[in-house]
């Protein structure tokens, strides 16, 4: 005989959750909007500039600024996006949106990476015209621009798409700091070739962190294993450390979003164990050990067979 019960949240557990990721949710909406605006408006000034003095850093800076803006704007629509609750078409509610927007910040700054190293290249063959004072002036108001909106952004709940978002920002911040630099070796020496060089410089420091969102970010859309959670991790763990538990199987654990680790899996118990009361353990184990706060599990009160037990993924 096999009793399906199927483990789930309290009501009280998921009222209070959801009202707590809702608050979270309010000061990372307005934060995201605060450095958005900020960005948004330099963006214009720093181009103006970047014409002007003739600097790539200047308007590889401005362009990273450009999509920044972008990237900021959709944060902020996934943050308000991932405040609403669940509904009939979207029974987990909409975290993933974060989750989406954390992948598109990646794979822009991938594109900002390539534009900045191509353009960088072509100046290095021929070097142009870079008036030094004129940069260093818009550098260094941009510097400060990108300080503010990086403590906004570093400020909220730590989750992929805030740091997407702080990612881009950090990417300015870096931009900021290179132009500045060399203005000032512009201003002291006259080599305008050290212009694209500290652009490729800040491009390469960007493309780790922007492979490390992407690749992550991938990895929850593709319903991977959270980190440390895998099928055989989890079969094993539960039949070494819940009495009664002799075997588990049909293991699977994904992520909705951050911190938002799901699981189902299959445990059959040895006779006479109390079904109930291994049900809790299970749930317990799970989210103490593993940090997954929703678990479907499926009691099988069938005699465990005799063959070493493996996890089916």
């Amino acid at each position: 005989m096999t009793a399906h019960n199927h483990s789930h949240d309290s009501h009280d557990h998921s009222h209070s959750h959801s009202h707590d990721h809702h608050s979270h949710g309010l000061g990372n909406e307005k934060r995201v909007m605060f450095a958005m605006w900020l960005t948004g408006g330099f963006m214009v000034l720093e181009a103006a500039g970047g014409i002007l003095s003739g600097s790539l850093a200047l308007l590889a800076d401005a362009g990273h600024m450009l999509t920044d803006t972008g990237a900021l704007m959709l944060a902020f629509i996934a943050t308000r996006l991932a405040r609403r609750p669940a509904d009939a078409a979207r029974s987990y509610g909409y975290a993933r949106a974060e989750i989406l927007a954390a992948f598109a910040n990646g794979i822009v700054m991938l594109g900002v990476v390539a534009w900045i190293v191509v353009e960088a290249v072509g100046r290095i063959m021929e070097p142009a015209p870079v008036l030094g004072v004129p940069m260093l002036a818009i550098a260094a108001a941009g510097l400060l621009v990108n300080i503010i909106a990086f403590k906004l952004l570093h400020g909220g709940e730590d989750n992929l798409n805030m740091r997407g978002a702080a990612l881009h920002v950090m990417g300015d911040l870096l931009g900021s700091v290179a132009a500045i630099t060399a203005a000032l070796i512009i201003m002291g020496t006259g080599y305008t070739i050290a212009d694209p060089i500290l652009s490729v410089f800040v491009a390469l420091l960007i493309l780790r962190s922007a492979i490390g969102i992407t690749k992550e970010s991938a990895h929850i859309l593709m319903e991977g294993s959270p980190e440390g959670a895998g099928g055989e991790t989890i079969a094993e763990d539960l039949m070494g450390n819940v009495p009664g538990v002799c075997n588990v199987h049909h293991v699977h654990a994904w992520s909705l979003g951050t911190g938002r680790a799901v699981a189902t899996l299959h445990a059959q118990l040895t006779p006479g164990t109390d079904a109930g009361k291994a049900l809790g353990d299970i749930k317990g184990r799970l989210a103490s050990e593993f940090g997954i706060g929703h678990a479907t599990v499926q009691i099988e009160e069938e005699d465990c067979p005799d063959h070493e037990h493996a996890s089916e993924r």
